[in-house]
């Protein structure tokens, strides 16, 4: 059943045929990171991207916030064609974006003003705004610094703060382009764990760039791009079959499902796809 809802949700990101090139190639000529795109994401989807650097995969995030714009093709967000110039606003009221350092992203001195800079920006009444502030940094778990100096709070927090900032402004999607990178393991998990709230708990829909696969495998879904083109689209278990594959374009497997794959390699009759530590105990406590 629940399937079925997610087959009727409406699409709320659609590429077709999505180009775009740097002119800072060898020699000048053009350097094309994306080369003919098509994806379509739904309402309340957990889409993960992977990639190596320079595989397109930041350069297309841009393009569903309307940071950039395509040499060539169409997107949507949520029906709008954000390839117009005239529709960015329009376009960034509907798809907010977290980027890697969250200081980039600050702009205040105090949590809570910072969390309001976007409502505002967006005209929203102040009353509404303060509503927004707080539900918002309650969303992340931080309402309890929204007095504090984001300059004095760890990386994960800073990192909640800018989530929240996003939240502020109600968008349908986020796109978070490497928001754990800078992180610990400590922080990693903070942020995780917001994001899988706000998809699960608010219907938000999520865009993660990772590169670290124990998250990826928390998505519904994970497309993997190579030389700016989509070359796998799957759930996680079917993605993380292919390990020579993802070996072979610089990417990883989740430690667990490496070492499922090196014991089917010597013999050991186990199914590829596993994704965690539990999965893997139930599969050899079923060896006969």
């Amino acid at each position: 059943m629940e399937t079925d809802r997610k087959e009727m949700r409406q699409e709320i990101i659609k590429a077709k045929n999505l180009t775009h090139y740097y002119d800072d190639g060898p020699s000048g000529e053009k350097e094309y990171s994306l080369q003919g795109v098509d994806l379509t994401v739904k309402e309340g989807e957990f889409l993960v991207v992977l990639g190596h650097n320079g595989s397109g995969k930041s350069t297309f995030a841009k393009h569903m916030n309307a940071l950039l714009l395509p040499a060539g093709g169409k997107i949507y967000i949520d029906g709008i064609d954000a390839t117009v110039p005239e529709n960015t606003w329009e376009v960034r009221k509907r798809a907010g974006m977290v980027f890697q350092n969250p200081d980039n992203q600050m702009v205040a001195t105090v949590v809570e003003e910072d969390v309001a800079f976007g409502p505002e920006n967006l005209g929203v009444e102040p009353s509404e705004i303060r509503k927004r502030v707080d539900d918002s940094l309650r969303e992340v778990n931080m309402f309890d610094y929204r007095k504090h100096a984001p300059h004095l709070l760890s990386g994960g927090q800073k990192q909640r703060v800018a989530i929240a900032g996003i939240i502020a402004m109600r968008p349908k999607l986020i796109i978070l382009d490497e928001p754990t990178a800078m992180l610990d393991p400590s922080g990693r998990q903070e942020v995780m764990k917001t994001i899988r709230a706000l998809n699960e708990d608010y219907g938000i829909t999520i865009v993660h760039i990772t590169h670290f696969m124990e998250e990826a495998v928390q998505g519904d879904r994970i497309v993997v791009m190579e030389e700016g083109k989509i070359i796998i689209d799957d759930v996680p278990r079917n993605v993380f079959k292919n390990v020579a594959l993802l070996k072979s374009i610089g990417l990883d497997v989740p430690q667990v499902t490496e070492l499922a794959h090196e014991l089917i390699q010597e013999g050991m009759n186990l199914k590829e796809g596993i994704l965690n530590i539990e999965e893997m105990v139930e599969a050899i406590c079923q060896l006969k």
